[in-house]
């Protein structure tokens, strides 16, 4: 039978057990502190690996782009029902029983809300204002204009446009009924 170096070591009484198992321990130790072998470089891709890869890039960039749509399509949601809501807290009610109305350009048409003398007053001083709330308008104190620019901007109806007033002040100058008077009892 074959003796290992080691024990061949011992019972010739050139190492003692103890001397033997020191060596031992330090050759593992060393073992484990040598660095590790130098990976191999990856093997070179086949086409068809490479058209998997570009497709599955493709997919994540589409991926993204409709979790992104849909980011902003739950956005856009959230701020419509803050908007409504904040409308509905702070909106006056409308008078639907009313012969007095309160016309105004909204885009390229002509709207009309129902009033009474005091909100006429208001909407004339600017305290409050008209709101888009499809399908209708609702009038909302001005106090809330800044709340309701942060959901919707597009959502206030513009009153007194400049290029409106622009136009109106050259109109003026060469108005030849500029010195007839309008009575009280006429309103647009």
């Amino acid at each position: 039978m074959s003796m290992s170096l080691r024990d061949q070591l011992i019972q010739a009484g050139l190492v003692s057990e103890k001397k033997a198992r020191e060596a031992e321990q330090q050759q593992r130790q060393q073992q484990r502190r040598a660095p590790t072998p130098p990976r191999h470089a990856p093997p070179a891709l086949t086409p068809q690996q490479q058209a998997a890869q570009r497709a599955q890039a493709e997919k994540q960039a589409r991926d993204a782009a409709l979790n992104k749509k849909k980011q902003e399509k739950a956005e856009r949601r959230a701020r419509s029902a803050r908007l409504r809501q904040l409308i509905e807290q702070h909106a006056l009610p409308v008078l639907a029983e009313t012969e007095d109305f309160f016309n105004f350009v909204d885009g390229r048409q002509i709207r009309r809300i129902g009033v009474d003398a005091q909100r006429r007053a208001q909407l004339d001083s600017g305290a409050l204002l008209i709101v888009r709330c499809p399908p209708r308008y609702a009038l909302v104190p001005v106090a809330e204009k800044p709340r309701i620019l942060e959901c919707d901007p597009q959502s206030i109806v513009d009153l007194a446009s400049p290029a409106a007033d622009a136009a109106d002040a050259a109109a003026a100058e060469d108005d030849p009924y500029k010195d007839f008077v309008v009575p009280d009892d006429l309103r647009w």
